[in-house]
């Protein structure tokens, strides 16, 4: 008999230890891509720690922000946040999945709860900004109905912005 294995997404508390686990493994991630793409090297440890130590997710959090995990099977292997930008507008963040647990559905499901979370919050539309070698996340928001625009920020590692008008449910 085969065994259901199921994703189950909630909200988390930015500072939570599974939130933070979760943007360890994230930040180290994406830091290492970068580093490896464009100094080739891995981030510096002390660098690493400084950075994940400054970001906290506060933005995450209620009111005017959400953080979603994911759970595979009962096990952290996601996350999703969202933050309002203004009265309509809201920002999806810190979309991932860990990489053992790519594959199943989890960044499509996670996305859409975290559209659903943003309009819990009143926001019409959702922006996100990504870089050019995170061609799997960029390939992700194409296939999810997000556009590509011009840029809605400064950031200094963002590449490619997107936006996605959000339908209400009704």
């Amino acid at each position: 008999m085969a065994r259901m294995t199921t994703w189950t997404i909630s909200p988390e508390a930015p500072g939570s230890p599974v939130a933070a686990a979760l943007w360890r493994a994230y930040y180290t991630e994406v830091s290492d891509r970068w580093y490896l793409l464009h100094e080739g090297h891995r981030t510096d440890p002390a660098e690493l720690e400084r950075e994940i130590a400054a970001a906290t997710g506060a933005e995450l959090a209620p009111p005017h922000g959400r953080l979603l995990v994911g759970r595979y099977d009962g096990r952290p292997a996601g996350s999703a946040g969202v933050r309002l930008l203004d009265a309509q507008t809201a920002e999806l963040a810190r979309v991932f999945v860990a990489e053992d647990m790519r594959g199943r559905g989890g960044a499509a499901l996670l996305v859409a709860a975290a559209e659903d979370a943003a309009r819990a919050l009143g926001a019409r539309r959702l922006v996100l900004d990504t870089r050019g070698d995170l061609v799997e996340a960029r390939a992700l928001y194409a296939r999810l109905g997000y556009t590509e625009t011009g840029p809605h920020n400064a950031d200094r590692y963002a590449e490619h912005w997107f936006r996605k008008e959000l339908v209400p449910v009704n």
